[in-house]
C-alpha cells in the first residue's frame, strides 16, 4: 500500500471521494465510495444543480435537484475524506475524525436551508450554502476536539 501524507489523501477524497483509496491501494472500498458518489450523483442530478449554480442560475439549480437522494452525499463525501485522512494519519492521533463528522453534520444542515436561507441579502443555493457551513463545521470540530484534549491531559485532583 502507498503511503501519502494527510493532505494528499483529503485533496484526492476532494476530487472525488474514492480516489485516495485506490491510489492507496484499498480497491474494494475505493470502488465502492466511487460507485455510491455516482449513484447519489445521478439520482440527485447533482452536476446539473453544479453547472447551473456556476452559471448563476441558483433558481434552476434548487428545482433539478433530488433532495431525498442529495441528503446522503455529505454524509458519504466526508466520512470518505475521513478514512482517506486515518489511513494517511499517524497512529497515534486522536480524535481526528471531529472536524470531518461536524462538517457532515453542518453540510448537511445548509443543504437543509439551501431553498430558503439568504445570507447578507445573497442567495447562495444548494451547492454554494453547503459549501459554505464547511467552515463552521470544521472549526466546531476542532473547537470540540482541542477542548476534549485538554480536559484529557488535566491532572485529576484528589
Amino acid at each position: 500500500m502507498k503511503k501519502f501524507s494527510k493532505l494528499e489523501a483529503v485533496f484526492w477524497s476532494i476530487a472525488l471521494p474514492g480516489f485516495s483509496q485506490l491510489l492507496m491501494g484499498q480497491l474494494w472500498k475505493g470502488t465502492l465510495f466511487v460507485a455510491l458518489e455516482f449513484i447519489i450523483n445521478v439520482y440527485s442530478h447533482f452536476n446539473s444543480a453544479i453547472m447551473l449554480s456556476f452559471m448563476g442560475e441558483i433558481d434552476k439549480a434548487v428545482h433539478v435537484l433530488n433532495y431525498q437522494w442529495l441528503m446522503f452525499y455529505p454524509c458519504l463525501y466526508m466520512f470518505a475524506m475521513w478514512d482517506a485522512y486515518r489511513t494517511a494519519m499517524p497512529e497515534n492521533e486522536e480524535l481526528s475524525f471531529l472536524p470531518f463528522v461536524f462538517s457532515a453534520y453542518f453540510v448537511t444542515v445548509g443543504l437543509m436551508y439551501s431553498t430558503k436561507l439568504k445570507l447578507f441579502g445573497v442567495f447562495f443555493g444548494p451547492v454554494f450554502l453547503p459549501m459554505l457551513f464547511v467552515i463552521p463545521g470544521v472549526f466546531t470540530g476542532l473547537l470540540i476536539r482541542w477542548i476534549i484534549l485538554k480536559c484529557r491531559k488535566r491532572p485529576v485532583e484528589s
